[in-house]
């Protein structure tokens, strides 16, 4: 039988003896010193030639009063490494648009996807709080009747006003089914400017129904498709039938070539005005002809490789660069002449030549030379550092958007081969219904809450829309908003980073007639409004719309 030893505690010590330690500690840090120890020479000297240095301790020992009362300074503050002088001016953050809205709003990939993977509670006490910090800090790019056109995924809608949004909640069953009715037969909704009542207002409530409707293929109720870039985290765990089953897989994929094949052909048609396909590497918009100021059809893909574009070269697929036109660099992809072909040639027989000294004194054997790939690797250094970032996005024209069409299909590294996204065909995304597709919802809840305001509280009406929210449904909910808040809200939008470059403006061969452009696509599915938005040109660039706000019918907007 173990004998019990007052005071022991095995591996550790109690609590009350921790305690009494750190009492005796402060008690001895508090009590005065009274001699310092004498200092050395070499600082003495050190301190009349004026060189900043820290205190030296007293013989209280480490922590005395002397070393109180000056704090230690951090080495890693500055990159100089050296001490700030009282009077030295704070160096201020940018405040430009981004510098402004740096703890806000990120553009980051990551902080995207926390945002869409946290849990809706927020309080809309944070955004009226930010709203002030904009009104205060920052300035809106621009203000007009109508936004300029984003084509960028949005993830996330937060409206707020001080009208309530209790009119888009509870849809009943009439209202409901007339709103997708609405939206199979392409029928337009006309509202007044300003509703007197919006939560007796039928037509509001069916066009708020309408607008929420998107198309997607595949469908598995199981498992998120949107978005496909950085989602193996949410996708992990989640059952994969077809992960080890080559013949569902094939099925699958057999499955989703029909149905892009149908989406292209409804485009080529003008019957469809755009769609996505998201991969778990890249994404591609293909918009019809007459959409952004162009008068073929055009097709964006982002983030590219290098060895994607390669594939792309091989098959014949010609592209162009045009973000690093913009800046002077001319990067279109002609086919190889004969001259460049020779001069190839040329440089590789001199590559040869040059290891062929080795062979001669005998010790290619002990050597390794750098192969061939190694050397085309170095050579194109400047096009692989452009890999996954926006500068990389490629644009197809034309006739070539159909050999991109043939290309996605019969490309094998379209499809993950491991991970939680193994198997699955990418994601097709459209604003009308094609072959294949099933109909689905965005999600939308009103929340309110009491906000803090100078007087005390006020009401604050917010809602949410989440899900794949394309260019058309922003605009559409934008009108609805219009007259159902009498022209006075505030927004803050969430863009799938990766497709935010699809902004970029193009290269216009020809100026297109407007009258004419939406008579070839009156039949696409989309509001007249709406398509006179979508067929703008495209003036954001690399950035989307990140906070709107509209105030007496005049939209003010910051990207």
């Amino acid at each position: 039988m173990a004998v019990s030893v007052p005071g022991y505690s095995p591996s550790f010590k109690r609590p009350p003896e921790v305690v009494r330690l750190r009492r005796k500690r402060s008690r001895d840090h508090g009590a005065g010193v009274p001699s310092a120890l004498p200092e050395p020479a070499p600082r003495r000297a050190a301190l009349a030639a004026g060189l900043p240095l820290r205190p030296f301790p007293t013989a209280g020992g480490r922590g005395g009063a002397a070393a109180a009362t000056v704090a230690r300074r951090n080495p890693f503050a500055r990159l100089d490494n050296r001490l700030r002088v009282a009077g030295e001016a704070r160096e201020e953050p940018p405040r430009g648009p981004q510098g402004a809205l740096g703890p806000l709003v990120d553009s980051n990939g990551e902080n995207n996807l926390l945002w869409e993977e946290a849990s809706h509670e927020r309080t809309v006490t944070e955004l009226s709080q930010s709203q002030h910090i904009f009104s205060e800090s920052d300035t809106w790019s621009s203000d007009g009747a109508e936004l300029p056109v984003d084509w960028s995924i949005k993830t996330r809608l937060l409206f707020t006003s001080s009208q309530p949004f209790s009119w888009a909640d509870h849809l009943k069953a009439q209202e409901e089914a007339h709103g997708l009715v609405q939206h199979c037969r392409a029928t337009g909704v006309t509202l007044p400017q300003s509703i007197p009542d919006p939560k007796l207002c039928t037509e509001l409530r069916c066009g708020f129904q309408q607008t929420l409707v998107y198309w997607l293929h595949p469908t598995f109720s199981w498992l998120p498709l949107f978005p496909r870039i950085g989602a193996d985290r949410k996708m992990a765990g989640k059952t994969s039938p077809w992960s080890n089953d080559e013949t569902l897989q094939h099925a699958l994929m057999s499955d989703w070539a029909v149905s892009f094949t149908s989406v292209y052909n409804l485009l080529k048609t003008k019957l469809c005005p755009y769609f996505y396909v998201c991969t778990y590497q890249f994404t591609v918009l293909f918009r019809a002809a007459g959409l952004a100021g162009s008068d073929v059809i055009t097709a964006l893909v982002s983030p590219t490789t290098r060895g994607l574009r390669e594939a792309m070269k091989n098959e014949g697929i010609e592209f162009s660069l045009p973000l690093l036109e913009d800046i002077g660099h001319k990067k279109k992809v002609p086919e190889p002449s004969l001259e460049y072909e020779e001069e190839q040639a040329v440089s590789d027989e001199d590559e040869e030549e040059s290891f062929s000294w080795l062979e001669e004194i005998g010790v290619q054997d002990q050597i390794k030379k750098p192969d061939m790939i190694s050397i085309k690797l170095r050579k194109e250094k400047h096009e692989v550092q452009m890999d996954h970032r926006p500068e990389s996005v490629l644009l197809v024209k034309g006739l070539n958007t159909f050999k991109l069409l043939n290309f996605l299909i019969n490309c094998k590294s379209l499809v993950a081969t491991s991970g939680g996204q193994a198997g699955v065909p990418p994601t097709l995304l459209s604003p009308v219904a094609f072959r294949g597709a099933s109909m689905q919802m965005l999600k939308a809840r009103s929340i309110n809450v009491k906000a803090q305001a100078l007087s005390g509280y006020r009401d604050q009406f917010s809602l949410e829309i989440s899900g794949p929210i394309m260019p058309h449904a922003l605009h559409s909910v934008t009108m609805l908003l219009r007259s159902s808040q009498r022209g006075s809200f505030s927004a803050r939008l969430y863009a799938h980073e990766p497709t935010a470059v699809f902004n970029v403006c193009l290269p216009l061969d020809n100026e297109l007639d407007r009258k004419v452009v939406h008579k070839d696509l009156a039949n696409c599915g989309l509001h007249p409004k709406t398509l006179e938005q979508l067929s703008q040109m495209p003036l954001l660039g690399k950035s989307s719309l990140r906070n709107v706000e509209m105030s007496d019918y005049i939209f003010n907007w910051r990207s």
